[in-house]
């Protein structure tokens, strides 16, 4: 698993993003799975995460922050990334960001992609 903490913050919330390979939607799953025994990620506001599976195509949740599955998920296509799942976590910080939320998914999705490519 491939985790980047507190990416930004912005009026209060703040950001993370994890990924890693899997298998299937069972195979994401298990992931978030993973993901939430940590305690802060169990108790983040939003979990959003998109994948692109080899046999059953693009799945996205936005996990309430709606739209930011379909962010992520465009950037994982445009990236040719398939058996991967990436994770924006959010922590709301008590200020509605309107619109700057789709850039800060952009941006954590980004600063993953990157990091991935380092690896």
């Amino acid at each position: 698993m491939l985790q980047i903490e507190d990416v930004l913050r912005d009026r209060g919330s703040r950001y993370a993003v994890s990924g890693g390979p899997v298998q299937g939607r069972a195979g994401a799953e298990a992931f978030l799975a993973e993901l939430k025994r940590t305690k802060k990620f169990a108790k983040a506001t939003h979990n959003t995460w998109a994948c692109v599976f080899s046999d059953a195509g693009p799945v996205k949740n936005d996990d309430g922050e709606a739209g930011a599955g379909a962010v992520i998920l465009k950037m994982l296509e445009r990236a040719g990334l398939v058996d991967h799942i990436v994770v924006v976590t959010r922590w709301y910080g008590g200020v509605h960001l309107g619109g700057d939320r789709f850039a800060h998914v952009v941006s954590c999705t980004r600063a993953y992609l990157e990091a991935l490519e380092q690896e």
